[in-house]
């Protein structure tokens, strides 16, 4: 009786052990890395939403449309310019440009909040710009730190890794308003102190488990990627349902917190359960080599067999070259370039170019929602709804470029430029639609503006990531994200504020009125921003044009197997893993 006591007590107590172990595994593991990204991401979209309060700050401060425009630009700005966390992250852990991010997240909409509040005096135009500035900065740190690791971690299935990411951060718009309908009711003001705690607060829960895991890709890691998919794409079914119900019915506030508690649930616990499955896998697997079960144990690893050259590899001198004499010469497409190197190819220029067209369209149409919806004789309230389905189908535009771009590389070998031209076509028909006021067009225009706004983004990464190789890729991408704020500014500042404030002007003259001092400048009617998107929606079909340009550039590259390299990289860490576990390096341990 006692040694039957005893063996129960032993094994509960190897239970307790197994459970433990597995549970640090899973919380230390890539695949609960890959859920914490997402939860990250999906409270990380809060520079998206400035048209959301952009009406506080105009009305409280009595800012004209350029103004405020230029407001946007510096938010489009500090968004884009992340080359400095891009070169921290190259020598840092991501968790050090991660809190960088968190800090000035809360620091910028915190500041932003008590100016809208009147909680500080004297908030003049250079400090409102660069409070945005600060706040919308800290998204580049966030999102450096993240997406970075998240493509060096699944190499192999990046598109759809960075689909996943990106789509996420476009649902952070809708996850963070139906959190501030549950918080805050309809206080617009206080979305900004919202946005100021809450991205802050689950950057700093989930940091510790940024980090990077070196050589453990396996070939079906799509499979589980493939099941996030499914499960975001039945979260964004689910928003979108909701935001339907809302708009038909007045919602009370207890009404907001079963909506917002469905939705929190559906955030996190579908994803985690994958994500703990994934991890079961590499415990079982683990198990059955250390008892001896598997069927298919791991051969050792024979190092003059499988690596003949590593010897002589380790042992040839490197030859350092001075890279300020090889930036003209830039290496073949899929290589580790140099940043001099990539920055003055001209592969990176045409896409820059093209770059500066395309993002600069959609990035005036989100920024200006607010005021076209206003001037085209909209509700106020159906302002919160384009929001919102910019932001549904943003998501959509992200998962697609992933699943889309992925399908058409491996099966068709179609340049992944090629889809960045499509999406520039597209995006002129939303500009359109604005532009000559069709009847109810703010929605069709939300819709594919969305879609276009989200597949821009993963689309630029996945290219870069692609032709200039994932060396330099967290400094490359963020350098090649400046051309978003230069869009912003020529057509969002210098010709939509522009034109819409001479339009405006206009129309008071007309009726013999007179701008009072710290009075906004309003303007109604299509005329507003008619032009601009007509001038507009040109430069996009010459975006278009540019990105067709690199297709041809790049077709011979997409032909080949652009994902070869990183596969054998994985067998070799595996096996050098693998080789060490079965004793190879033991006697150097030893020696030690």
């Amino acid at each position: 009786m006692a040694s039957s006591k005893q063996l129960g007590g032993g094994n509960l107590g190897s239970y307790w052990k197994n459970t433990n172990r597995f549970t640090l595994q899973v919380v230390t593991g890539r695949w609960f890395m890959a859920f914490s990204s997402f939860m990250i991401m999906s409270v990380s979209g809060a520079s998206y939403m400035f048209s959301l309060y952009s009406r506080d700050i105009k009305s409280v401060l009595g800012y004209d449309q350029s103004i405020l425009n230029l407001l946007s630009f510096f938010k489009d700005l500090g968004s884009s310019i992340g080359i400095i966390s891009g070169l921290i992250n190259e020598v840092t852990p991501p968790w050090v440009v991660i809190t960088i991010g968190g800090v000035l997240n809360f620091l910028g909409y915190f500041m932003t909040w008590l100016a809208v509040t009147r909680k500080t005096a004297n908030s003049q135009v250079w400090k409102m710009c660069l409070y945005i500035f600060i706040g919308s900065n800290s998204h580049c740190s966030v999102n450096t730190g993240v997406i970075v690791t998240g493509v060096k971690n699944f190499p192999g299935t990046r598109g759809i890794v960075i689909g996943l990411l990106y789509g996420y951060l476009g649902l952070s718009v809708v996850v963070i308003t139906q959190i501030y309908y549950a918080f805050y009711e309809n206080d617009s003001k206080s979305l900004i102190l919202l946005m100021a705690w809450l991205p802050t607060a689950v950057t700093f829960v989930f940091l510790p488990a940024i980090r990077y895991h070196k050589g453990v890709e396996k070939p079906n890691d799509s499979k589980a990627f493939y099941n996030f998919l499914y499960i975001t794409l039945v979260f964004a079914g689910f928003l979108m349902v909701v935001i339907i119900v809302q708009k038909s019915f007045n919602f009370t506030k207890s009404e907001y917190y079963i909506t917002t508690s469905l939705m929190l649930l559906l955030l996190t616990l579908p994803p985690l359960l994958v994500a703990m499955v994934e991890e079961q896998k590499i415990w079982k697997r683990k198990q059955e080599h250390l008892n001896g079960e598997s069927k298919n144990p791991p051969e050792p690893l024979n190092i003059i067999r499988e690596m003949p050259n590593l010897e002589k590899a380790a042992q040839a001198p490197q030859k350092q070259v001075s890279c300020w004499k090889n930036m003209f010469r830039p290496a073949t497409l899929g290589d580790d370039y140099t940043i001099l190197q990539a920055i003055f190819s001209l592969d990176m220029a045409i896409l820059f170019l093209a770059s500066i067209c395309g993002l600069g369209g959609t990035l005036t149409v989100v920024n200006n929602l607010s005021q076209i919806a206003k001037s085209l004789g909209y509700p106020a309230g159906n302002i919160t709804t384009f929001v919102s389905l910019i932001a549904i189908w943003s998501y959509m535009g992200q998962i697609a470029q992933g699943v889309l771009s992925e399908i058409f590389i491996t099966k068709f070998k179609v340049p992944r430029p090629f889809m960045l031209t499509l999406i520039f076509v597209l995006s002129c028909v939303g500009q359109l639609l604005i532009a000559f006021n069709v009847p109810n067009g703010v929605y069709a225009a939300s819709v594919i503006i969305g879609f276009c706004f989200g597949a821009n983004w993963p689309l630029l990464s996945s290219i870069i990531s692609e032709l200039f190789g994932l060396k330099f890729y967290s400094t490359l991408s963020n350098v090649a994200s400046l051309a978003s704020p230069i869009g912003s500014y020529l057509f969002n500042v210098r010709v939509a504020g522009h034109l819409y404030d001479k339009e405006a002007t206009r129309q008071m003259v007309t009726l013999g009125l007179k701008r009072k001092p710290g009075e906004g400048l309003n303007c109604n009617g299509g005329k507003c921003y008619k032009l601009a998107f007509i001038i507009i929606t040109g430069f996009s079909l010459f975006g278009a044009f540019l990105s067709l340009i690199l297709v041809l550039r790049t077709r011979e590259f997409y032909k080949s197997d652009i994902y070869k390299k990183f596969r054998e990289e994985a067998r070799t860490a595996e096996a050098e893993i693998g080789a060490t576990q079965n004793g190879i390096d033991q006697p150097a341990t030893n020696a030690g």
